[in-house]
């Protein structure tokens, strides 16, 4: 198990196992796990927030269309900027266009399999995805596992880094549920490694990964990022790592146990995913 893995592993809210023994236990140095906020000015952190907000917004937006409403806000920003700050971000707007995400083109890329398929059941398909947490001074990064049936979130986890590591521990808690038959993603880098195709592939699980140029691709999951981000992140002004994981947490559980959705029927995702499959809540991927 490399470093990186050990690191993921740490669970910082666990009331039983501090981070120090748990350190110990995975052979780490503890100094090196506490988060170090990121040395970037004040006006750089406002400015990733805002091209958060808006990309949250409107998905579909690249670095052109982002570009342009920042300065037309007064923002002074050209476009280069905008796309090395939606790098570190871990963003790329959903369009056609260029592509600002880091994808190694040494690595596979596999088809969209999922147009025009009919989604009946919980665990048929599960979406992964990233998405940039803000800091009152820096920034967090949250993979998130939705099963797309019931909208109910698998597994997840936070990290400082874009490691692939941290999105391997999420797949194999959410593995230790339940095995889906496909699992989509867009084609970003932690999503096309080797290491992460593999451990799909040996679990049997087809990949799918979004097509260039369709918004709709990732439907599901950009809903849930809105919503999470919308009743969430935007009200609240995370002051540390520590607060963002406990407060995101609760905000999950509400989302899966307690907030009824329209589209299931007024049903919490928790309801939809643990009872008997119902035809009404088909979902017919366009």
């Amino acid at each position: 198990m490399t470093r990186q893995e050990r690191l993921a592993l740490i669970d910082r809210e666990n009331p039983e196992l501090p981070v120090k023994t748990q350190a110990e236990l995975l052979g780490l140095n503890r100094s090196g796990l506490y988060y170090k906020p990121v040395p970037v000015s004040e006006s750089e952190l406002r400015l990733r927030h805002r091209i958060d907000e808006i990309y949250t917004q409107s998905p579909f937006y690249g670095s052109r269309r982002i570009t342009k409403i920042l300065q037309s806000e007064g923002w002074e920003v050209g476009r280069e900027a905008v796309q090395g700050h939606m790098r570190a971000m871990g963003i790329a707007g959903i369009c056609p266009g260029p592509n600002l995400s880091k994808r190694d083109h040494q690595h596979s890329i596999y088809p969209y399999r999922l147009r025009g398929l009919s989604i009946s059941r919980p665990n048929h398909v599960w979406g992964i995805d990233i998405t940039y947490i803000r800091l009152l001074r820096g920034w967090l990064y949250l993979v998130v596992i939705l099963d797309w049936y019931s909208r109910y979130v698998v597994a997840w986890k936070l990290h400082d880094t874009l490691e692939v590591s941290f999105v391997l521990v999420a797949v194999k808690e959410a593995f230790s549920l339940a095995i889906p038959e496909i699992m989509n993603s867009d084609q970003g880098s932690q999503f096309t490694s080797k290491e992460y195709t593999e451990l799909l592939k040996e679990t049997g699980v087809l990949i799918s990964m979004d097509s260039k140029g369709r918004a709709i691709d990732n439907i599901f999951t950009e809903r849930f990022w809105r919503s999470l981000k919308y009743e969430e992140v935007y009200i609240k002004n995370y002051e540390s790592p520590r607060e963002a994981r406990r407060e995101i947490a609760y905000y999950i559980d509400f989302y899966n146990r307690e907030r009824p959705h329209q589209s299931l029927g007024y049903r919490t995702p928790f309801e939809v995913y643990t009872a008997t499959p119902d035809e009404s809540l088909m979902v017919v991927v366009q």
